[in-house]
């Protein structure tokens, strides 16, 4: 699976994990220098507590465009640190 935002792809991988329709990407899959971290969290009642990258490709920012779950509960664990995405940001295999 490759995630796709301005025209670059910013993060690949073959093991992907589909949570609610989500494809979350191991942490190593996503390439660092097109995330930064932002202070927007939000709580999810079955995974727990998510954190938030703005991606920035070419000088243009997508805020609040990937998340993860740097802790989770019990149901979630599998997707401890995994980075899935959204806001026009293209997930394709």
């Amino acid at each position: 699976m490759k995630a796709i935002w301005n025209g670059q792809v910013i993060a690949e991988s073959n093991d992907t994990k589909v949570i609610e329709n989500n494809h979350y990407f191991p942490p190593e899959a996503i390439k660092e220098e097109f995330f930064k971290s932002s202070d927007t969290h939000t709580n999810c009642p079955w995974k727990g507590v998510a954190s938030y990258y703005t991606v920035e490709v070419d000088g243009k920012e997508n805020q609040d465009a990937a998340w993860y779950y740097p802790e989770t509960s019990d149901l979630a664990k599998q997707i401890k640190g995994y980075v899935a995405f959204w806001k026009g940001v293209e997930v394709v295999e």
